[in-house]
């Protein structure tokens, strides 16, 4: 009967709770403000973490989609690695290995005209990024050769400030690294007529202002490499958790000149300032959630203010003090699981909206995509939701221990 009793006295206050006097609905207003509060602070930290995970996810999609998970190269800064076959061969045969590719890798000088001219980094590849292809703004993904010329791909920052477009036919200049005896001044460059064939864009200005990729061939005849030799080895994991414990497997057993270095490792700055975001931004805007919980101190203490006489009747008749502070403590957390449930609606509505229409817009040049990403984890709501209806039991301590204290006699004269 008094779990019956509590359940029923707090929904009334929850949602029929009026004052003494003029502007008798006031004190319910409070109610809702109180509520409000709850639901507008579990909103912003659901989607400040839903954000933060889609900007973690989405970087690191962008930085694997483009360089995979662990870069294998020579620790001799422009020293290529020997014996390419043998090393491939070794390589895919690892534990979690999914697939290794060959990249030639050469910085070269790439004109289109007199006053179009810029440095640029080139990479050969056999097997070009695949996460690329889904950013293709222009053309398409081929770098093979059509009637003597091979096709280059590059990204939409030098596209836009070279003037390149696809079709348009350009010259890439590169020095020989093999020329003994030979100094800087006297080194003949290799020239080779290149057409353009597609134009990516990730938003990421430091990838698309400097790489232009090709096959492998042509990139090898321009770099001065032998047939067995490359740059480096793009290897990606098949279980990303491993990607520290085999770059240093690799080290191991290939020793010296083999270095082996992870994405985290090589975009290590970018990887910083997400990792700062997950850290600040859900701790700045949780803050909102633990005022809004605290706010309901405030509400549940003019209603005992209001409820005095009521509450004196109440306790005349032989309700507890331990009764009315469980019913002051349930109003607590109904307020905190009402409003938690209408934020979480709110958060998960908004969520699939900004998915579905990128509703906030960013400045691509600052947060390296045109728009706010998502990333929802179930988890994220559960653990919310449970600590904020907690906060707002605890909140509720105090106003319900007030509550059970009142004293009958005096509190029936009360006016």
């Amino acid at each position: 009967m008094s779990v019956r009793f509590e359940r029923f006295m707090s929904l009334r206050y929850l949602w029929g709770a009026e004052g003494r006097e003029e502007g008798r609905s006031f004190l319910r207003f409070i109610i809702y403000v109180a509520i409000g509060g709850v639901t507008l602070g579990v909103a912003a930290l659901l989607l400040a973490l839903a954000i933060v995970r889609g900007f973690s996810a989405e970087i690191e999609k962008k930085i694997v989609g483009f360089g995979a998970h662990i870069q294998v190269s020579s620790y001799v800064q422009d020293e290529p690695l020997q014996q390419e076959a043998s090393l491939q061969a070794q390589l895919s045969q690892m534990e979690d290995v999914s697939a290794v590719s060959p990249v030639i890798e050469q910085p070269v000088l790439l004109r289109r005209s007199k006053e179009a001219i810029d440095g640029v980094v080139l990479l050969g590849m056999d097997q070009l990024p695949s996460y690329l292809e889904t950013r293709l703004t222009a053309g398409r993904f081929a770098v093979e050769a059509q009637e003597g010329t091979p096709g280059l791909v590059v990204g939409q920052e030098l596209a836009a400030r070279l003037g390149l477009e696809v079709g348009q036919q350009v010259t890439i200049f590169a020095l020989q690294s093999g020329q003994e005896g030979a100094s800087m001044g006297r080194q003949r460059p290799r020239v080779k007529q290149f057409r353009i064939r597609g134009i990516y864009d990730t938003s990421l200005q430091d990838i698309d202002d400097v790489y232009v990729f090709s096959n492998v061939s042509d990139a090898r005849w321009l770099g001065s490499l032998s047939e067995a030799s490359v740059s480096r080895f793009n290897i990606t994991v098949s279980d990303p958790g491993r990607i520290d414990s085999l770059a240093a497997q690799i080290e191991n057993k290939f020793g010296f000149p083999v270095s082996a270095r992870t994405i985290y490792q090589q975009y290590a700055g970018l990887f910083a300032w997400v990792d700062l975001q997950q850290s600040i931004i859900p701790l700045v805007i949780g803050v909102i959630v633990i005022v809004a919980a605290f706010n309901i101190v405030g509400t549940l203490l003019m209603l005992v203010l209001e409820k005095t006489r009521e509450i004196g009747i109440l306790k005349s008749l032989g309700t507890s003090g331990r009764t009315l502070k469980r019913l002051f403590l349930a109003l607590g957390l109904l307020i905190g699981a009402v409003g938690t449930a209408l934020g979480t609606i709110l958060a998960f509505s908004f969520a699939l909206l900004q998915k579905q229409f990128g509703l906030i817009s960013l400045p691509a040049e600052a947060y390296y995509m045109t728009t706010a990403p998502v990333g929802l984890n179930p988890l994220d709501f559960l653990v919310v939701g449970i600590t904020t209806i907690l906060l707002c039991g605890a909140a509720a301590y105090v106003p319900a221990r007030v509550a059970a204290r009142i004293e009958p006699v005096k509190t029936i004269r009360f006016e």
